[in-house]
């Protein structure tokens, strides 16, 4: 399944979509040796990455031809995240501009590993070639 927009960071940690539709998504995830923290369990930044895009994909399902930067999110940490990863993600409330969004990583044996609540802003998706701090400026001044 396609996510339907390249970004490099994605692509470089290997997240796989598996559902992208009514409101709801779903990626998974490996970590890499090098996304291992020193207690050799997937990076605390590598799952809220995963939480991340996880919700922005969740938003971007209901308009797909729009694109979501992210305003806010809230991540808590239950437990450690080890072997293959799913992150499940809903959209929960959308305004016109706005996102709700929450997302959950599980482990292989369906245990909850880390939660987040995020809120993403709508945006027009550039056409191809222009560069993306154009589209953070016009972002800033909205």
């Amino acid at each position: 399944m396609n996510f339907g927009v390249e970004v490099p960071f994605v692509t470089h940690l290997g997240f796989e979509l598996a559902l992208f539709e009514g409101g709801h998504s779903e990626l998974r995830y490996e970590a890499r040796p090098e996304h291992l923290n020193s207690f050799d369990v997937t990076h605390g930044g590598a799952s809220m990455t995963l939480l991340d895009v996880t919700m922005a994909v969740a938003a971007r399902s209901v308009q797909k031809d729009m694109g979501v930067v992210t305003i806010e999110m809230k991540t808590s940490f239950m437990q450690p995240a080890r072997g293959p990863l799913t992150a499940k993600g809903r959209l929960m409330h959308r305004t016109a501009t706005m996102a709700f969004t929450e997302a959950t990583v599980f482990d292989a044996h369906g245990r909850a590993c880390a939660h987040a609540t995020g809120t993403f802003k709508y945006v027009k998706r550039l056409p191809v070639g222009v560069k993306s701090s154009h589209a953070l400026n016009v972002i800033a001044t909205d």
